[in-house]
């Protein structure tokens, strides 16, 4: 990749999270760097030392079956088709396979990476932050609606409407079971 196509919006897609952390695998390092995976591979194993599990660290199969993307057509369910397992490297490996590869590219791509790496890690910030305040206002909500569901309990019974009155009777009844009436005379009409 040349430096004019090259932002941190094209190295983001390359960063994995893999055990919790944010890596990105050797043969895309090795694309952006312009050496072969190969000889990104070599470099590494020459300088062991500067490369502690913290800066690198190499995939199991089932993880190098989750994201190995480009080869995920010629790898049978087993990976058996997998004849080395990937590296990936945290922020930190990657700048030192920069220094380990020493070439120009690797030393301006080095810091694209490291840009990559902050920015997402920002974003990463400010979601956090965001998921905390939604937190915060989940929990005020559940808080307001206890009081308004008990607010709203209370208030039920007002809010129906009233009980309709008796219908009287159709038909003939008595004078006096119609009207409440109890030994009482009904006076005749003239």
């Amino acid at each position: 990749m040349s430096e004019s196509s090259l932002s941190t919006d094209n190295i983001l897609p390359l960063i994995h999270m893999i055990r919790s952390q944010r890596v990105i695998l050797a043969s895309d390092l090795a694309k952006l760097y312009g050496v072969p995976t190969l000889r990104l591979n070599e470099a590494v194993k020459r300088n062991k030392i500067r490369f502690p599990t913290d800066f690198m660290f190499q995939l199991t199969r089932k993880e190098a079956l989750a994201h190995s993307i480009s080869q995920i057509a010629i790898l049978n369910a087993q990976g058996a088709n997998i004849k080395h397992l990937p590296y990936a490297f945290t922020e930190h490996g990657a700048i030192m396979a920069a220094n380990v590869l020493n070439s120009p590219q690797a030393v301006a791509m080095g810091v694209f990476i490291v840009r990559a790496f902050v920015q997402q890690r920002e974003v990463l910030a400010a979601n956090d932050a965001i998921l905390k305040r939604l937190a915060e206002i989940d929990k005020t909500l559940l808080q307001h609606n206890a009081a308004l569901r008990d607010v709203y309990q209370k208030l039920l019974p007002l809010l129906q409407p009233p009980p309709d009155p008796p219908k009287p009777k159709i038909g003939f009844c008595e004078p006096k079971a119609r009207y409440g009436l109890q030994n009482k005379r009904i006076p005749s009409i003239p």
